[in-house]
């Protein structure tokens, strides 16, 4: 499903970082070693497809010099 994010990420939080990242190693091979972190934040997406926009809790991946990658939706019931 494609998005896009609409508005400022707010409410970050920190999920892990460094070895605690299950998906580390891939990370590292696809984009480069760096100090990764998995991050969670509330923002406002539109949906492609739809044209829909929503409130949603989204995760990704960052590492400094690399940036936010693999930004994904956790859709929350409401």
């Amino acid at each position: 499903m494609e998005i896009e994010v609409v508005s400022e990420i707010t409410g970050i939080e920190l999920i892990a970082s460094g070895r605690e990242i299950r998906d580390l190693a891939r990370l590292r091979r696809i984009y480069g070693a760096g100090r990764w972190r998995k991050l969670k934040g509330l923002a406002l997406i539109r949906i492609v497809r739809t044209g829909e926009i929503r409130r949603e809790e989204l995760h990704w991946y960052e590492a400094h010099g690399i940036g936010k990658r693999e930004i994904k939706i956790k859709f929350r019931p409401f």
